[in-house]
């Protein structure tokens, strides 16, 4: 489905030599260093990198074997997390700037000293013909006397860095983590880096990091410059019922109308898991669930080229398409309903869901209209269940209009069907994986923000392509979904309020 409907775009060429492309993002066990925080000779930490290298260049060999063009590893992929700002000295290199100076690190590995990493990466693109984006830790000298506001104590900088590699090994793009998650060991960049590179099967390439998908600053500024397409190397750990992996960046891609290539780390004890390859029309992924075993996944997916969108161009309402995915099952819908009526006859309760206070009231009749409110934001559904007993699952309409302040500060309008984590009113907002019942329901709710990201997650984390979105004029947006292919765990509209994360 092309939803255009939620931002307006501003776009330049895109260049494209064909229809679709070949891509592949592996979600890759990363072997760790145990103690982290112990500072390592040079030495010591290559020999540790090149046990994670070891494992992307077997994944890179059956990434070309099966034609792909572009392959993505995760964030944190080769040396690993948890450094302070000393210990993690021996794992970086010098990554000097593609857009001031060309180097293939694999035909000139002795321009520089120090650049092992580089090097390897370079030449695995190289020996198997394809583009490679890929993170690791990048120091930048910053002398004091030219930078004294903003160049750390040390007199360097240590960023969080992505590297992008052409299919002849030259390095095309390097781009820092704008947005740091706890990062002890990493700088922000003293000025906001939007980087893109070119490819000759599919345009332009946005590279993003983790956090920052959350954010304006790249991400948004990148699609907004007309950039269809994100390199999203990540070490996301899952946050249920509203942030797990697939449900955001599926949310995203279909948001924002473009194709992320999202890469994760695999760690079931940090409750890392789920990868993908997300298009406003398909979406490819891998999401482990309890009692999988703990190992690395390719992902490999043919990719439409996604041209550009006319300038302020906006599709206020669209009709379904049929929708591709490996997990997704969709069918046609009739044209939307009229707007359901507030339902006056149910109580509301304030409950805590992602650490932020909902306003839920609680879906017990067969079928029916609710509106949930927090403030003036208000939150619709008119649904009908298809499977559910209540004697075993209890499901909540939920909303939340605010500042999400716990691990992050940025403003958000939220409406979310969720299933609660057992029969009482104070589980709704609880983590759940599994459900049973299944609805069809149209979700409507009117924001003050064009930024919204619709998700439909079901049993067992998978994620559905709903059956009509729809914008209309004044902010409202509407979700339409029926025919779930499991039971359902979240619906949610996600707003994101980006001119209000400074306030």
């Amino acid at each position: 489905m092309l939803v255009v409907f939620l931002l307006v775009f501003c776009l330049g060429e895109t260049e494209s030599a064909a229809d679709s492309y070949v891509a592949a993002v592996y979600e890759h066990r990363v072997i760790l260093n145990p103690n982290p925080r112990v500072p390592v000779s040079r030495r010591e930490a290559l020999i540790h990198m090149q046990k994670n290298l070891d494992i992307y260049e077997e994944q890179a060999a059956k990434a070309a074997q099966q034609g792909v063009q572009i392959l993505v590893f995760p964030e944190d992929g080769i040396h690993g997390f948890n450094f302070t700002r000393s210990s993690i000295s021996g794992y970086m290199e010098t990554i000097p700037d593609p857009q001031e100076e060309s180097w293939n690190p694999c035909t000139e590995p002795d321009k520089y000293n120090n650049t092992e990493v580089l090097q390897r990466l370079s030449c695995m693109a190289r020996r198997n013909n394809l583009y490679l984006v890929a993170n690791m830790p990048d120091l930048q000298p910053c002398p004091l006397k030219t930078a004294p506001s903003t160049c750390p104590a040390d007199g360097h900088w240590q960023f969080n860095t992505n590297v992008a590699f052409n299919s002849d090994g030259l390095l095309v793009a390097r781009y820092h983590k704008q947005n740091l998650f706890f990062e002890e060991s990493f700088d922000t960049p003293p000025k906001l880096e939007l980087i893109t590179f070119d490819t000759p099967f599919a345009g332009k390439f946005g590279l993003i990091i983790c956090f920052d998908i959350l954010f304006h600053d790249p991400t948004v500024a990148l699609v907004k410059m007309g950039v269809r397409q994100l390199v999203f190397p990540t070490a996301w750990m899952n946050e249920l019922p509203l942030l797990d992996s697939i449900q955001f960046h599926r949310a995203f891609s279909l948001g924002a109308n473009v194709t992320v290539l999202s890469s994760n780390l695999r760690n079931d004890q940090l409750i890392m898991t789920g990868s993908g390859i997300y298009t406003p029309f398909s979406a490819t992924f891998h999401h482990a669930v309890k009692g999988d075993p703990e190992e690395g996944q390719l992902l490999v997916a043919t990719v439409p080229v996604l041209g550009p969108v006319g300038v302020n161009s906006v599709t206020e309402s669209l009709s379904p398409v049929d929708a591709q995915s490996d997990h997704c099952h969709t069918d046609g819908c009739a044209d939307s309903p009229s707007p359901p009526s507030p339902g006056s006859s149910y109580s509301t309760f304030i409950g805590t869901m992602m650490h932020d206070p909902f306003k839920f009231v609680l879906i017990k009749e067969a079928e029916g209209n609710l509106t949930v409110c927090d403030g003036k934001f208000c939150c619709h559904l008119q649904y009908k269940w298809t499977a559910h007993d209540e004697g075993k699952e209890l499901y909540a309409l939920g909303a939340f209009a605010g500042t999400h302040t716990f691990n992050g500060r940025y403003a958000l309008q939220v409406c979310a069907v969720v299933r609660c984590a057992g029969l009482e009113a104070s589980s709704c907002g609880q983590k759940v994986e599994e459900a049973e019942s299944k609805m069809d329901f149209l979700m409507e709710a009117t924001f003050q923000t064009d930024y919204v990201y619709p998700s439909v997650l079901v049993n067992r984390m998978a994620i559905e392509q709903p059956d009509k979105l729809e914008k209309a004029a004044g902010g409202r947006v509407a979700m339409k979904h029926s025919n779930l292919s499991g039971g359902l765990i979240t619906a949610c509209l996600y707003g994101r309020m980006y001119q209000l994360d400074n306030e």
